[in-house]
C-alpha cells in the first residue's frame, strides 16, 4: 500500500513526543516479559474488528507488535498490515521478535500519519487512549485515514478497575475510557461507538467511522 503514504497533514500545535519516547524507551527491552499472558486477549480483540481478507489495517501505537500476527491472520497475505509507533526502541523490539514479517513498520506519530484519506479499513489501538496528548484531535486523525464505515478498536488487556488497582490509584469519573466520556469523545471525532466492554481481563470499545467529513477543531 505504498500509494497510500504521503506527507502528513499540517498541525499547528507542538507535541510533547520526547516524554512519550522516554517512557517507552526505558521499558521496550522487557515490555513483552511484563505481560506474557496477553497474547490470547489481543487475538480475541482483533477478532471483533470484523476484518476480511484483503483489508488494510493499522496498529496505532503498535509498540512491540503483539497485535500484528492476529491482524495479519485476519487480512491474509493479500491484505495490508501497518504498525506505527513513535518510539524507535519499541519498533526495534518488534523486529527482534520477528514481528516485522507480519507488517510494515512505520516510525510515526499516530496523530500525524503519513497516509492518504480513507486509506484503511480499520485501526486497532492497544493502550492508546491514555497516551494521546489531544484525544479528540488525535482520534479525528485516525478517522481521517479510515474509510467511512470502517472500524476502530480501542483495547487494553485489563479493564479500567483492574488497571487502576495495578497502578495503586482510584478509578475516577474523569477517566476517558469510561463509557460516559468515551462515547461523546468518539462522536465528536468521526466515530460512532458500537460496543463497549469493561471487564477485569479486558477493555474493548469498537466504533464505526461515520459518514461525511472528519470534525476538526
Amino acid at each position: 500500500m505504498d500509494d497510500a503514504q504521503q506527507p502528513p497533514p499540517p498541525r499547528d500545535e507542538v507535541r510533547d513526543q520526547g516524554r512519550v519516547r522516554e517512557f517507552f524507551t526505558a521499558r521496550a527491552a522487557r515490555w513483552d516479559d511484563r505481560f506474557p499472558e496477553d497474547g490470547s486477549r489481543f487475538a480475541a480483540a482483533v477478532a471483533e474488528l470484523g476484518l476480511r481478507p484483503g483489508d488494510a489495517v493499522l496498529d496505532a501505537g503498535c509498540g512491540t507488535g503483539r497485535a500484528l500476527a492476529p491482524l495479519r491472520a485476519a487480512v491474509g497475505p493479500r491484505g495490508t498490515v501497518l504498525g506505527a509507533d513513535l518510539t524507535p526502541a519499541m519498533l526495534a523490539a518488534a523486529v527482534r521478535a520477528g514481528r516485522d514479517a507480519e507488517a510494515q513498520l512505520l516510525l510515526a506519530d499516530v496523530a500525524r500519519l503519513p497516509l492518504r484519506n480513507g486509506a484503511l479499513d480499520a485501526v486497532f489501538g492497544a493502550g492508546l487512549l491514555s497516551h494521546l496528548p489531544d484525544p479528540a484531535e488525535d482520534l479525528a486523525e485516525l478517522a481521517r485515514v479510515v474509510r467511512p464505515g470502517g472500524s476502530l478498536a480501542l483495547f487494553h488487556p485489563l479493564g479500567r478497575a483492574a488497571l487502576a488497582a495495578r497502578h495503586g490509584r482510584p478509578l475516577t469519573a474523569e477517566d476517558l475510557r469510561a463509557e460516559a466520556n468515551l462515547r461523546p469523545l468518539l462522536a465528536g471525532s468521526g466515530w460512532r461507538l458500537l460496543s463497549y466492554a469493561d471487564e477485569d481481563d479486558r477493555f474493548l470499545a469498537v466504533a464505526s467511522r461515520t459518514l461525511g467529513p472528519v470534525p476538526r477543531r
